[in-house]
């Protein structure tokens, strides 16, 4: 049996101690939430802005691309690019959203950073997609830290919202209960024991 069921005063003190814990604590895991899912929203609105960006500088850099296709021919090009070096810069840290870590990507400047090939080998096309392609491979960065950010976020989002729902509807309610059936029970205790003091005092009067 649990004895925080029995009916004494101690126990009605820690059901309404825990009662308030538990309301608290629904009241702080309800705005946890809505500044998660606000945070969310704002990094899906961001989100589309920045598709919409790298789909408009993609499409361009590709037609630049092909244009210096034509012009250099696909090897001579191919080979330019594959003296360009793989991006080993990027740099990722964390910082807290109550309580949840998110990443904040970004490219650290390098000695390695500029032009990789000579401009006498190449054409205006070439350079413009070079210059466009790079745009994007930032915009890709960001990209990752917002899917990711917005993934953490929605996995949070749904803890927080299970523990606050079982607050609400289990723990809550629960403890409501035990408040109310200990402080009627200890209300009818003290009313049978005001009457039987008044029946003693009756009696003891009439001796």
């Amino acid at each position: 049996m649990d004895v925080s069921t029995f009916a004494t005063k101690g126990n009605l003190i820690k059901a309404k101690s825990d009662l308030e814990l538990a309301t608290m604590g629904y009241d702080l895991l309800d705005k946890k939430r809505n500044v998660l899912i606000a945070e969310m929203m704002s990094y899906i609105e961001r989100a589309e802005k920045i598709q919409a960006k790298i789909d408009k500088i993609f499409s361009e850099a590709y037609r630049d691309l092909q244009a210096a296709n034509i012009f250099l021919g696909i090897n001579l090009a191919q080979r330019i690019g594959d003296a360009i070096p793989e991006e080993e810069n990027v740099n990722i840290r964390f910082r807290s959203v109550m309580g949840v870590e998110i990443p904040v990507v970004g490219l650290e400047k390098s000695s390695t950073d500029g032009v990789f090939y000579s401009f006498s080998n190449t054409n205006h096309f070439f350079d413009r997609a070079f210059i466009k392609f790079n745009k994007v491979k930032e915009f890709l960065i960001e990209m990752a830290e917002i899917e990711n950010t917005v993934y953490l976020l929605s996995v949070n989002i749904q803890k927080t919202q299970k523990r606050a729902n079982a607050l609400k509807s289990i723990i809550i309610p629960k403890y409501t209960d035990l408040v109310g059936n200990i402080g009627n029970i200890l209300e009818d205790k003290e009313r049978e024991e005001t009457s039987r003091l008044h029946v003693i005092k009756q009696k003891s009067t009439q001796a």
